[in-house]
């Protein structure tokens, strides 16, 4: 098998970057998802209840981000100018993040149309995954990584009348699979000789029915109903599965993926 996309999303649900290559760091893919808008009260937004989230470019380098919305100038946020502190919560946990930038809060509450706050978190962060409470993570939901498997999403849409792309379901790894679903019985996985592990499958939202191409949500509600039909279980309609990096390394499209007891 061979990892054939990787894909970061510097900005919780702005639209991802397709790559070449990425660091992998113990919080996950560097630069991902470590950028956030918050409410007043410190409450995390996302593409949920903004969908033109995911029509947001985030160009990012070693000193900060500069950031590409339609029918705005281009913004450009340096980690050095965020000198203030405030707590934030993603999913209920609380944790401190970086703020501070007048004209990025300004910035983006012109773009959404709702008062916000530009937030990041550095290696500094104090939250920890749900599962194991030992590996550090960004402002990703739960995980710093998600894996989805090709035969997985052509299976989805044998059953959608308007196929879907791996995009609505934000992974960071898609590896090339032959038999639907494969990924969910993987446990040690390593690629390029960078190990990960499976903590969980992934639950999948509302959030996927958001077009990536046009910032709009779908009116039947796909592609999530065609997965409630036939991967709803217990715990919730899953779809891929979350990861922690088990070692540090770079990653290659084209690195082999080997599947460990």
């Amino acid at each position: 098998m061979r990892l054939v996309e990787i894909h970061v999303h510097p900005l919780k649900s702005c639209r991802g970057n397709l790559v070449e290559s990425a660091v992998v760091e113990a919080m996950g893919l560097q630069h991902d998802r470590r950028w956030m808008l918050v409410d007043e009260d410190g409450g995390f937004m996302t593409g949920r209840q903004h969908p033109r989230l995911v029509l947001l470019e985030v160009r990012t380098d070693a000193d900060g981000a500069t950031f590409v919305a339609p029918g705005m100038d281009d913004l450009r946020v340096n980690v050095a100018e965020l000198k203030q502190r405030m707590d934030v919560q993603v999913w209920g946990k609380e944790f401190e993040a970086r703020c501070g930038s007048d004209e990025a809060d300004f910035w983006f509450a012109d773009y959404l149309g709702s008062n916000c706050r530009l937030v990041f978190v550095g290696d500094e962060t104090t939250r920890r995954t749900s599962s194991d409470g030992t590996v550090p993570v960004g402002f990703a939901d739960a995980y710093p990584l998600l894996l989805i498997g090709t035969a997985s999403l052509l299976e989805l849409n044998k059953r959608l009348l308007q196929p879907v792309s791996m995009r609505h379901f934000r992974p960071n790894l898609v590896v090339e699979t032959d038999v639907p679903h494969i990924e969910d019985s993987w446990r040690h996985i390593s690629v390029g000789g960078v190990r990960f592990e499976n903590l969980k499958p992934c639950s999948r939202c509302i959030f996927t029915t958001v077009d990536p191409k046009t910032g709009q949500p779908s009116h039947d509600r796909q592609p999530l109903e065609a997965l409630n039909g036939y991967r709803r279980f217990e715990d919730g309609t899953m779809f891929g599965i979350n990861l922690v990096a088990r070692s540090l390394g770079v990653l290659q499209v084209g690195n082999e993926v080997t599947v460990q007891p």
